[in-house]
């Protein structure tokens, strides 16, 4: 596999070297790269050799003298420089199983890559994974890690993920923090089958490898209505949704005595679904897990308070807005515009979009699509709709497709994105 040179970061050491868009990086100290954990690896020392493929077929040999980890500065047509590594598991809870056709191919993939967990946060198995390449992790200090455990009852764990792999996973998560490795773990409740008795067994069992393993989240398993022919699954309600709450701050409050630390935190659907208050910003501590909604609204509504507090601004950008969210965050957020416009003088309007594609078991706005966002606000005099960046891509692209582009022109409005950050949508109002 070629590794095309895509984009060169302005005032890099790349830039310096004048590495272009369009050259081809050949070998790093000699060596043919395999992915981009063994470029990152090479590039590690402070003195490096490039062989680098000009657009012309020129071949350039160049010492690059830098800091000690500093980076090149090159982004790559490939990000991982090798074709990903699937998943074989199959999972009684996966969410790719329960997708509709006619989506992007690229949703349909299921990957199981340590390298996308090192990149991007993604989470792993484990159980698709050799020997060899667990031993890779620990020489290229991959860390941090982040690993689906889902249960530690070996039998029960074979059962959720369809993989009949005999793996100890507390053995393989004691091997990664002997090594230094830091580890972050999640589990995907499944209402009657991981919960309960089960939950407190895998909290006290991941528990004892603290602080190597850094945090466990609990996320509800996420089913569509696209379920045909596979294991019934039971969603979890409000009274459910309250039990998990109430055990797992049961757990929170034992663990801080026993190891100074919560460990284990859920996700903000099973607060909204029980009708709990979040617990306080404190009590999220680091927000290790953040990428996995835990937490996200707590901070996103503190980021907010203390903005709208401190405010002063001297010019009004739009004198109305409207934020468009799932049903999980339509609350907060109309509490949260309700804060804004008692100290800006704006119209706020919070529109939820129920999730007809996917079913209205899918509340979270991460799962929106443009289609159904047209549906619903088509032919309403709404004005400069503001979107989650989580609905979008990298490409400015829909789960669906749909391009923003195309969603201004269908509903007659300027469409905006913001990330979930109080700063972010202040400053979209007011500057």
């Amino acid at each position: 596999m070629k590794n095309i040179i895509v984009k060169v970061l302005k005032n890099s050491i790349a830039e310096e070297m004048d590495i272009e868009p369009g050259d081809e990086l050949l070998t790093v100290n000699n060596s043919k790269i395999m992915d981009y954990i063994d470029y990152k690896y090479q590039i590690s020392d402070d003195i490096v050799f490039f062989e680098i493929k000009k657009k012309d077929g020129e071949i350039w040999e160049l010492e690059i003298e830098k800091e000690y980890d500093e980076d090149i500065g090159i982004v790559f047509e490939n990000p991982l420089m090798d074709n990903i590594k699937v998943c074989s598991n199959k999972c009684i809870f996966c969410f790719i199983d329960q997708m509709p056709k006619g989506m992007r191919k690229t949703l349909y993939l299921k990957d199981d890559d340590t390298r996308l967990s090192f990149l991007y946060g993604n989470f792993i198995t484990l159980t698709n994974l050799s020997d060899d390449e667990i031993e890779r992790i620990i020489k290229y200090k991959i860390s941090p890690i982040k690993v689906s455990v889902h249960t530690t009852d070996s039998e029960l764990r074979k059962y959720m993920m369809g993989n009949n792999k005999d793996i100890d996973i507390l053995k393989y998560l004691k091997n990664l923090i002997d090594a230094n490795i830091t580890v972050d773990c999640q589990i995907v409740l499944v209402r009657d089958v991981n919960d309960k008795d089960q939950l407190t067994k895998t909290i006290n069992d991941l528990s004892k490898l603290h602080p190597g393993l850094r945090s466990v989240a609990v996320v509800p398993v996420g089913l569509t209505k696209y379920r045909d022919k596979l294991t019934e699954l039971k969603p979890f309600d409000k009274e459910s949704a309250m039990d998990v709450v109430a055990q797992v701050t049961e757990l929170q409050n034992k663990l801080l005595k026993k190891i100074g630390t919560r460990f284990i935190f859920i996700a903000d659907e099973f607060y909204i679904l029980s009708g709990n208050d979040f617990p306080s910003y404190e009590d999220y501590e680091d927000f290790d897990q953040l990428e996995n909604g835990i937490g996200m609204c707590r901070l996103f509504k503190s980021q907010i308070e203390e903005t709208v507090k401190n405010i002063k601004y001297k010019k009004l950008l739009k004198d109305e807005i409207t934020i468009v969210t799932g049903v999980a965050a339509y609350e907060l957020m109309v509490e949260l515009s309700k804060i804004i416009m008692n100290r800006i003088d704006v119209k706020i309007n919070v529109v939820k979009i129920i999730n007809n594609h996917f079913g209205d078991r899918i509340t979270v706005s991460g799962l929106t699509t443009g289609k159904d966002i047209i549906g619903q606000l088509k032919g309403k005099d709404y004005k400069n709709l503001i979107l989650p960046k989580n609905m979008i891509n990298d490409n400015m692209c829909m789960l669906d497709d749909m391009v923003i582009e195309n969603l201004e022109k269908e509903l007659n409005t300027k469409v905006e994105i913001c990330d979930v950050d109080g700063d972010a949508l202040i400053g979209l109002i007011v500057k």
